[in-house]
């Protein structure tokens, strides 16, 4: 008999209803507001190539590059430090964002769980996680904003909490794209400015974003360390305090002709370093949030046949990457002038 484990939510989400759940493979179809395409894969060096016909575009993968293979938790040595300060921000937030709304999660055998189904091991167990999610929009969200902002990282965690998938404009300092057209769009370069291509709604304020997502796809009510006024913003501005001006500055780069797509969430720190670069080169990008007890870990399980963030997809190269520090300096050679 299975082993259970309640794990309460309420110290960061506060109860909600219980609304007529969708189908799995409803679900499933409907959380990713880009259709994967179809792959063929190159077991020999991990790369993978979409079958659609290549760019007209001149971006191609660095000269003999080679994804590396998926090695969990393991950090490259020269990148230990870097994990461990984008860590810190675990603490001042106190997890925020680790979890979707209405999670839960319980011990089982591993015998219970069937090997094609996504579920984290522990001691010869296996850790069954549920979640409880509001309206899924057909369009990402989009929103502008940057990394060492308080105000943006608030609205980042309520993204991780509600799952959503969202087109993220990076606006650096000093960037030439995006801090100008949200002056055009808005009337000021204000941050974050949030645009809801399902209802046509755009909107400055992080306090104001964040209650409209959990109004318009969410259960209403906006999850306790993010209604703390002040304090919210203050521990959101001291979670950056180990990775002080990063992910802050332009730094000049080719822009590619499409998005790129990135499986991770906001607390992760090998997430994080991931996010830096692609803000400081303005790099827009479209985010799989997949926090605990998200849907989409089991969509990528099936996609890749293994879960772990962040998982980076190139539609201009067609590169497909695990491991964060491999992912910074594909970027890099990439895109970095």
């Amino acid at each position: 008999m299975a082993g259970v484990l309640n794990i309460s939510t309420a110290p960061i989400f506060r109860p909600i209803s219980v609304q007529k759940k969708l189908s799995i493979n409803n679900r499933i179809n409907r959380v990713l507001s880009v259709k994967p395409m179809a792959q063929s894969s190159d077991s020999s060096n991990g790369v993978s190539t979409k079958s659609e016909p290549k760019s007209s575009s001149s971006f191609s993968p660095p000269p003999n590059f080679k994804a590396p293979k998926p090695k969990p938790f393991t950090p490259r040595s020269d990148k230990i430090l870097d994990i461990l300060s984008a860590s810190l921000a675990l603490v001042f937030r106190l997890g925020t964002g680790a979890l979707v709304s209405g999670y839960s999660a319980s011990f089982v055998s591993k015998d219970e769980v069937p090997s094609d189904q996504y579920a984290l091991g522990i001691a010869g167990f296996k850790v069954k996680e549920s979640s409880n999610l509001g309206p899924r929009p057909e369009k990402p969200i989009e929103i502008y904003e940057f990394e060492s902002c308080p105000f943006c990282r608030k609205v980042r965690e309520i993204v991780a909490v509600l799952d959503l998938d969202v087109l993220f404009y990076p606006c650096p300092r000093n960037g030439p794209n995006f801090r100008p057209k949200v002056g055009q769009m808005g009337g000021k370069q204000q941050f974050p400015y949030m645009v809801d291509p399902n209802t046509g709604v755009a909107m400055y304020e992080s306090d104001a974003i964040i209650k409209y997502l959990v109004g318009k796809y969410g259960d209403g009510n906006v999850p306790l360390l993010l209604s703390l006024g002040l304090f919210t913003t203050l521990t959101a501005g001291f979670a950056m305090i180990g990775r002080m001006g990063k992910g802050t500055s332009y730094r000049p780069s080719k822009l590619p002709p499409k998005p790129l797509e990135l499986w991770a969430y906001e607390p992760s720190p090998f997430c994080k370093v991931v996010r830096e670069v692609l803000v400081e080169l303005e790099l827009p990008h479209i985010l799989h949030s997949c926090a605990r007890g998200s849907p989409k870990r089991q969509v990528l399980y099936e996609r890749v046949g293994h879960f772990q963030v962040p998982y980076l997809e190139d539609p201009n190269t067609g590169v497909q990457m695990f491991e964060s520090a491999d992912i910074v300096d594909y970027i890099q050679a990439t895109y970095a002038l």
